[in-house]
């Protein structure tokens, strides 16, 4: 490895140098929840469809009940009635009434909408005659005017957005049905290195530790959007982790943790060693990295074993990749800037990625504070259960202290 450490930016700007977006494939609309749009979605029928009822009431001609009052009712005669889905277009003339329901289309002759709740008897005297007792606040009131969303042809969806339920709902509603065109997701496979790792559940002999950091790395993977391919777990034998890379040659990215840093046993680096990169970056947890292609194509991120390290790496450099390969265009997570509740001590000359939790108990001033009562530890496992972000504290900052603005990622 170098001396020289790296900046974050630096790295991460080597890894995403290197990412291009995957090839696009077809999906039902249906199933695409959580895939990445390759192209535009544009409507293929106005929102609304038609003009349409937004209350339960009569449809009027706004100028026969624009005086009512309480004092002054309008009595108008009902002559038709039209339940949602009725593609009827009944006449209205002057001192007449259309009973009308939600979502039904407005007869062409009619203006306004005078709801139930505005009349003298309601739904309960809904038929025959009908007194208005309140007029409509104005001509059109009530009324979803067709297009006044999104009219046929324009764009509802960009490029690069990802599918949510409410995004495919829209792109439902603008009448896009059948296959949309989507990145194709990462194909990952996941390998833990280390001789002294034994499968989680297992009775541990003295030196072992039961095996973490493919449960996590695969998790996180898969919540940004990588298909899992394979997981699988590496002694410190290089001929054993070779095996495992070769079979790996399908698969877009490669994660392994474990095995970068500066020890005699470092299969990673071993191993590949001028094949990829293996540099020291400022930030704590997570100092050394290894990323590079491999010959048989897939990228390759070296993480750090220690579990923190191993889930900082992954949040910082390798989810942005993730992103990146399908398309998306803003592969950062969300930073709000809180303040400390506590204070804490930083690394010197590096910057902090401080497992945290963000207390949301007053609406009016979030704050931040460490996850792990002993602070910062990138063998503190058990403090990323309860982490709800990252406080990111620049390598400038000798220490943090109660009320401090800290930046904060956000992990959800």
């Amino acid at each position: 490895m170098s001396g020289r450490l790296r900046t974050v930016e630096e790295h991460l700007a080597a890894i995403l140098a290197e990412v291009r977006a995957l090839d696009p494939v077809e999906v039902p609309l249906a199933a695409a929840v959580g895939r990445v749009l390759a192209e535009a979605l544009r409507g293929r029928v106005d929102i609304p469809v038609f003009d349409n009822s937004a209350m339960d009431g009569f449809a009027v001609r706004f100028d026969d009940v624009a005086d009512a009052s309480p004092e002054r009712a309008v009595t108008l005669r009902v002559v038709a009635d039209l339940p949602a889905g009725d593609p009827a277009d009944p006449a209205l003339g002057a001192g007449e009434a259309i009973r009308i329901m939600t979502g039904a289309p407005v007869p062409t002759a009619a203006d306004a909408i005078v709801p139930f709740e505005d009349t003298r008897d309601g739904l309960a005297a809904s038929l025959g005659e009908i007194a208005v007792l309140r007029a409509p606040r104005r001509r059109s009131a009530h009324i979803r005017r067709r297009g006044e969303d999104l009219r046929a042809g324009d764009e509802v969806l960009p490029a690069g957005t990802v599918l949510t339920p409410h995004a495919l709902g829209a792109a439902a509603a603008a009448g896009i049905g059948g296959a949309v065109r989507v990145h194709r997701r990462p194909r990952v496979v996941v390998l833990s290195t280390g001789s002294e790792l034994v499968p989680a559940g297992e009775p541990l002999a003295r030196g072992q530790i039961p095996e973490s950091n493919s449960t996590l790395l695969a998790g996180l993977a898969a919540a940004a959007g990588a298909e899992i391919v394979r997981v699988a777990v590496s002694s410190d034998d290089e001929q054993a982790f070779a095996e495992l890379l070769h079979a790996a040659h399908d698969a877009d990215a490669v994660i392994t943790s474990g095995g970068v840093s500066a020890g005699a046993y470092e299969v990673v680096k071993n191993a590949l060693a001028g094949q990829v990169a293996f540099v020291k970056v400022a930030m704590q947890p997570g100092k050394p990295q290894a990323f590079g292609r491999l010959a048989d194509g897939p990228l390759l991120f070296g993480l750090p074993g220690n579990p923190v390290s191993a889930a900082v790496s992954f949040e910082v450099f390798v989810r942005p990749a993730l992103r990146a390969m399908q398309g998306i265009r803003d592969t950062a997570r969300p930073v709000l800037r809180l303040p400390a509740a506590v204070g804490w001590r930083t690394p010197a000359g590096r910057r902090q990625y401080l497992p945290a939790i963000v207390d949301t108990s007053d609406p009016a001033r979030w704050s931040v504070r460490p996850a792990a009562p002993g602070g910062s530890g990138s063998h503190l496992a058990g403090s990323l259960a309860a982490a709800t972000a990252y406080a990111v504290v620049p390598a400038e900052v000798d220490a943090v202290a109660a009320g401090d603005p800290v930046d904060v990622m956000l992990l959800s």
